[in-house]
């Protein structure tokens, strides 16, 4: 991370109003974020305060980095983000698989110094208790030890961790939330409209302050055994369209479908994955996949743009580099194979 871009966020006149630019500097432009419109909490949220440098690892902020940075947002997006950002609501975005939709989340958290982006990927199992803490009863119960610490036993997940920011926001990633049970969607908005979350086993002992272990490995205190946001996190939702949900809950976010990119756009994004292999890209062999992989869309088959970037990347950038090379039927094949419709079998 750039320290000195970090410690001076762009200028205001610049900016406009949004907060993430797009820039792709990192920034503390979250400072002048306004307060929370006043129905959004039950509690009072704390005042912004930037950390010197943020507490996750160098490797983690780099990770996210190179995560971030071959990503291209449209004007669609960044006011979607700007408006969530500013009132405190998830951000649901819909479309379909491999249009980039979880992305844009490590985009933002690098741009606005949220940290690693905290990933909760969601299956039919997914509880939003299992989001927030886990806690290991029977292994306290079986430790041998006469009243054995409760802390030790009880581990916080992704959204509890998200939860438990209180000077600076984290980034969370609920990803495919589509995939829940019907209640999960209510039970998440419940705790999304509190900002907190109270822990049975916690509130029971009647001790504070507990200390357990977050997601990511590191201490956490809780008091009165009740989880309460001081920061609202950065929350990105993605769904693959394949269910509808409560009106209470689409409403209570901003939501922002994203198509599948087209001819010029597809291009702009092939070469900001690979610009380490700029100068072996052959341009006309590029525009042939991406003729092909759009009639391919015609046709109503499923596939990816991630498909596309493999089949440019080993067919295109990887062609005749380093005594590597593919003859014409060999080509057609491997392209083939890489641009398969996610509903075949392989062959």
């Amino acid at each position: 991370m750039n320290t000195t871009d970090a410690k001076h966020p762009p200028d205001a006149a610049a900016r406009d109003w949004k907060i993430f630019t797009d820039d792709g500097k990192p920034h503390d432009g979250l400072l002048s974020l306004p307060p929370p419109p006043p129905w959004r909490f039950a509690h009072e949220a704390r005042v912004l305060t930037a950390p010197a440098e943020f507490g996750a690892s160098a490797a983690a902020a780099e990770g996210e980095r190179r995560r971030a940075e071959p990503y291209i947002t449209t004007e669609a997006m960044r006011i979607a983000v700007n408006a969530a950002l500013y009132l405190r609501r998830p951000l649901l975005l819909t479309g379909k698989p491999g249009t980039g939709k979880s992305t844009l989340v490590a985009r933002v958290a690098h741009e606005l110094r949220l940290g690693s982006v905290l990933r909760w990927p969601i299956n039919s199992r997914s509880t939003v208790r299992g989001g927030i803490y886990e806690y290991d009863a029977v292994g306290r119960l079986q430790s041998g030890l006469d009243n054995p610490p409760v802390g030790d036993y009880l581990k916080l997940g992704p959204l509890g961790t998200a939860l438990m920011a209180q000077d600076w926001p984290r980034a969370l990633l609920i990803d495919e939330i589509d995939k829940s049970d019907l209640d999960f969607a209510n039970d998440l908005l419940n705790v999304v409209e509190e900002g907190e979350f109270e822990i049975p086993e916690l509130r029971r002992l009647r001790e504070s302050p507990v200390t357990v272990g977050d997601f990511e490995g590191k201490p956490a205190t809780i008091h009165e055994g009740r989880l309460r946001s001081g920061q609202f996190p950065f929350v990105v939702m993605t769904s693959n369209g394949e269910r509808e949900f409560p009106a209470p809950f689409l409403r209570r976010c901003i939501r922002l479908r994203i198509d599948p990119p087209d001819a010029v756009q597809l291009e702009a994004i092939v070469r900001s994955h690979l610009t380490a292999h700029a100068h072996q890209l052959d341009t006309d062999e590029i525009k042939r996949l991406i003729a092909a992989f759009i009639a391919s869309q015609r046709d109503n088959l499923d596939v990816a743009t991630d498909q596309l970037l493999n089949a440019v990347f080993l067919t295109v950038a990887m062609k005749d580099v380093h005594g590597r090379s593919f003859d014409a039927a060999e080509l057609a094949s491997v392209r083939q194979q890489l641009l398969q419709p996610l509903g075949e079998q392989a062959t």
